[in-house]
C-alpha cells in the first residue's frame, strides 16, 4: 500500500473567503510560517483570522501583514503577545522573486488564501491575484446561484 497524501482542507486553521470573492486567482504557492510558541498554541485552538491580510516582499523576504492570532489566556506571562505582528513567510528565492516581479505589475497583488497544518508544521497558501470588477463579481454570484438551483433540482428528482 502506498503512502496517504495529506489533504490541507481537513487540517484547515483559517480561511480567507473574501479573497476568492474579491480576486481572480492566477497562481498559488505554499509557504511555511516563522512563528513563536504562543502563536502555535493559538493556532491549535483555531484563533487565527486572515481577513484584510496581504503579502509584502521587502529586501528579498516575504512577510504576512495584517493576520491576527488571538493569544490564549494560558500563554506565558514573561512573553508579550503581539496578535497583529508581521510574520515571516518561508519561501524559496525563486518563488519570492516571482511574487515580487508580478506584484510590481498594475492591478496584481499577493494574498493568503488559508492556513493549514501539514504534519506538525503550519503552512500558508498564497495566491497571486488580480482584482475583480463589479460585473465579474455579479457573474460569479449568478454561477453560484445556478449551481445551487441545479443541485436542488437533482436532489428533488431522486
Amino acid at each position: 500500500m502506498g503512502k496517504k497524501k495529506h489533504q490541507p482542507s481537513g487540517n484547515l486553521i483559517a480561511q480567507n473567503r473574501k479573497a476568492r470573492h474579491e480576486y481572480h486567482i492566477e497562481e498559488s504557492f505554499e509557504a511555511g510560517l516563522a512563528l513563536s510558541g504562543w502563536e502555535v498554541k493559538s493556532l491549535r485552538a483555531g484563533k487565527a483570522q486572515l481577513t484584510d491580510t496581504y503579502i509584502l516582499v521587502r529586501r528579498g523576504e516575504a512577510w504576512l501583514m495584517g493576520a491576527h492570532f488571538t493569544p490564549l489566556n494560558t500563554t506565558s506571562t514573561h512573553e508579550i503577545a503581539e496578535p497583529a505582528r508581521t510574520r515571516k513567510l518561508l519561501l524559496h528565492r525563486k518563488e519570492i522573486a516571482k511574487i515580487f516581479s508580478r506584484t510590481q505589475d498594475k492591478g496584481h497583488t499577493c494574498v493568503p488564501l488559508r492556513l493549514y497544518w501539514k504534519g506538525h508544521l503550519v503552512k500558508c497558501e498564497l495566491a497571486l491575484v488580480v482584482g475583480k470588477q463589479k460585473h465579474d463579481k455579479r457573474e460569479t454570484e449568478k454561477q453560484r446561484d445556478w449551481q445551487r438551483q441545479k443541485a436542488r433540482v437533482v436532489r428533488e428528482q431522486r
